[in-house]
């Protein structure tokens, strides 16, 4: 009997050991991180938001961070992941979509390494990509222009018609006021602010008092214009309340830092996924920034309540009355 309970403690304490090798070996895969970004880290929006990810990685594994900016062909971004290949970073982010089409071609070549990208189409064992959900972002950006509105118009000027965040700041705006007008211009271009500019004059035009700049290449410069006009702003991507608090009405915030330690914290538990990945406002990595002092309490409680409730339920105000 004696012999038996010592072999069933010794079993035990076996198992808790290889446990415990186990986790150690798990957060071991967690080597080095690199980071890919067509242009620099420090445009203070998306690039720097991407920068900021890393840093959270570096602070919760103590892993070693690499950053390469303006990489954005193909031969550039394979010159950037063998030397990064060298170095033994074994997860590396491309901070755009332009890095999906690229890593496809490289990961092959590389198994020991995972790449991972922004709203592109990831399609090998080794790749993933991340999609924010940008709609519902839109939308209540779009209630609160509309709201705040004094004219009755509002204003996108967004790079693409096709982004989903315009779409749904027009549904947006439209839901809070069935009489707004939303004026509308696209530059085709993510970091051409000389055009955007042009575009915002003609949106201004409009008698557009609340302006969506949805691009991060250009967001700064029209922000900073319609600052000087006395005019307002719904940010983007990141809280863009130091470019003037009574500007910013709020900002449609996209975590990508928050959404990079997520995926840092999949990958070390082996549980990130490769192909496509969507994130939104119930994963905590999309958000609406604090409101500014000059947005109603009345409408920030309101419009809270309908953020709590579309992360309850999937689905955004206009759907819920339609039921």
């Amino acid at each position: 009997m004696y012999n038996k309970r010592l072999l069933l403690i010794l079993g035990i304490c076996l198992l808790v050991f290889l446990a415990g090798c186990s986790e150690e070996k798990e957060s071991k895969k967690l080597k080095k991180v690199g980071l890919l970004v067509p242009d620099t880290i420090n445009d203070q929006v998306w690039g720097t938001n991407g920068y900021m990810g890393m840093l959270k990685i570096q602070k919760a594994y103590g892993t070693d961070i690499f950053y390469k900016e303006n990489i954005h062909s193909q031969a550039l971004v394979e010159r950037a992941v063998e030397e990064f290949s060298h170095k033994g970073i074994n997860i590396v982010f491309g901070h755009g979509n332009e890095y999906a089409d690229y890593f496809n071609k490289l990961a092959p070549d590389y198994p020991d390494m995972h790449f991972v990208s922004f709203n592109g189409n990831a399609n090998e064992k080794n790749t993933t990509s991340l999609k924010f959900e940008a709609h519902a972002m839109g939308f209540f950006g779009g209630m609160t222009a509309a709201h705040f509105s004094k004219t009755g118009t509002v204003g996108v000027v967004a790079t693409y018609k096709w982004q989903p965040e315009v779409k749904g700041f027009v549904e947006g705006a439209k839901f809070a006021r069935k009489d707004i007008h939303v004026a509308a211009r696209y530059v085709e271009n993510w970091d051409d602010s000389e055009k955007a500019l042009q575009l915002l004059d003609k949106v201004i035009a409009e008698g557009a008092d609340v302006v969506y700049p949805a691009g991060d290449g250009y967001n700064v410069a029209v922000i900073d214009k319609l600052k000087a006009k006395g005019l307002h702003a719904i940010g983007y991507v990141s809280d863009q309340s130091d470019l003037g608090k009574e500007t910013v009405l709020t900002s449609t915030v996209e975590h990508a830092d928050k959404l990079y330690l997520l995926v840092a914290d999949q990958f070390v538990k082996g549980k990130l996924k490769s192909g496509n990945l969507h994130f939104d406002f119930a994963d905590g990595v999309i958000s609406l920034s604090p409101f500014s002092e000059e947005v109603d309490k009345d409408f920030q409680k309101k419009i809270n309540g309908y953020i709590d409730q579309y992360i309850k339920t999937g689905k955004l105000p206009n759907k819920q009355m339609e039921e």
